[in-house]
């Protein structure tokens, strides 16, 4: 579906002009996409680019939607950045190249420095501004802070700084939360994630390597880096007793348990700043555990399947199972990244795992 702002079904012409799309989705942070065409000079696609250039946003806006044993499944929602035209050995065999990112893009154009928030918490900023961007289909799902810290009007005011994408990952950054935008359950809607990264929940089919006839991946590996792993430290000045005080963070909570059931042992502790002497202990803390659930993950992992073998689609932010990897890897993971690729007659995945330990935590996983 293409459309400028409001996304329409595309013309057949179009279709059997595309060979190729690539989607990449990522747990946190933005993800993309790109759309390869073959292009003539007659091509409806010519009138498409014409329309959304001239029109006072020239936007381009393109719902990606897979349907797969009956389920449809919308694997993007975003805006066109970029086009590019590749010419051939003659009119018939020209390329068109689309490339894009979610509808985060459309949150980084305008830059609101300064607008005031008095008495609102940081839950309240973030509705106030996905509020904005409603018409775009967009839902907040916002999960308030255990640690809640409103700031006194009379002694300071909090204002926005930078662009709606920036100040909303910054906001998240200061509890240890993400952002991102998740696409579906049907075109056109968006939800606004804003919370805690969760790491439990119902895992996904298993994936098997060196299992004969059971193995439904192409290629998996693994990796262990203990080197990155650190505990944070805060220092917080006492004003009554005039001692500071050092605590360390350690990176478990309730939304990310341990994976593994031997964590990596800690190489060394990395004292976390950005001016904390003049913070609450609350946001100091905010801040910490921010940092300290960048430092979990050692087990990296990475692999591709074909889907029609795996039998649906994998998708990103959720669990799932590893069989045949060894004791050392097999149980549950995390699913960071899925990259989709599909082609005439292919359609293929290529992932990213992370965990926070070795050997499952689990007796058996579940096909």
């Amino acid at each position: 579906m293409m459309g400028p702002l409001v996304p329409v079904p595309v013309p057949q012409s179009v279709l059997d002009a595309l060979t190729s799309v690539t989607v990449t989705t990522n747990d946190v942070g933005k993800s993309g996409f790109q759309l390869t065409f073959t292009l003539s000079k007659r091509s409806p696609l010519h009138t498409l680019f014409l329309v959304t250039g001239g029109s006072p946003i020239p936007v381009l806006r393109v719902v990606i939607v897979v349907t797969l044993n009956g389920t449809p499944n919308v694997l993007m929602d975003g805006m066109v950045t970029n086009h590019q035209i590749s010419p051939g050995a003659d009119a018939g065999h020209a390329t068109l190249t689309l490339t894009g990112e979610d509808l985060t893009v459309m949150m980084d154009k305008v830059d609101f420095s300064g607008f005031p928030y008095p008495a609102v918490p940081m839950e309240g900023r973030v509705a106030l501004i996905l509020l904005k961007y409603a018409f775009l289909g967009i839902i907040p799902m916002i999960i308030p802070s255990v640690l809640i810290d409103v700031i006194i009007p009379t002694t300071q005011i909090p204002s926005h700084k930078g662009t709606d994408l920036q100040y909303i990952n910054r906001l998240a950054a200061r509890v240890g939360y993400v952002f991102y935008l998740e696409p579906g359950p049907v075109p056109g809607m968006n939800k606004a994630y804003w919370g805690p990264q969760i790491k439990i929940g119902i895992p996904q089919p298993a994936l098997n390597i060196n299992m004969d006839a059971h193995t439904n991946v192409e290629s998996l590996s693994f990796t262990f880096d203990n080197n990155q792993h650190g505990i944070p430290t805060v220092y917080i000045y006492n004003e009554q007793t005039k001692v500071p005080l050092v605590i360390p963070l350690p990176p478990i909570t309730p939304l990310n348990p341990p994976l593994g059931l031997i964590p990596p042992i800690p190489t060394h502790l990395t004292p976390v700043s950005d001016n904390l002497a003049k913070r609450t202990p609350a946001q100091a803390i905010m801040i910490g555990l921010a940092k300290a659930a960048k430092m979990a993950e050692a087990v990296k992992g990475e692999g591709s399947l074909d889907v029609l073998r795996y039998g649906r689609i994998l998708k990103a932010r959720q669990l799932v199972g590893v069989r045949g990897a060894g004791p050392a890897f097999d149980g549950l993971h995390y699913v960071t990244s899925v990259t989709h690729t599909i082609k005439r007659g292919e359609y293929k995945q290529s992932f990213k795992l992370s965990r926070n330990g070795l050997i499952s935590t689990i007796p058996k996983v579940i096909p």
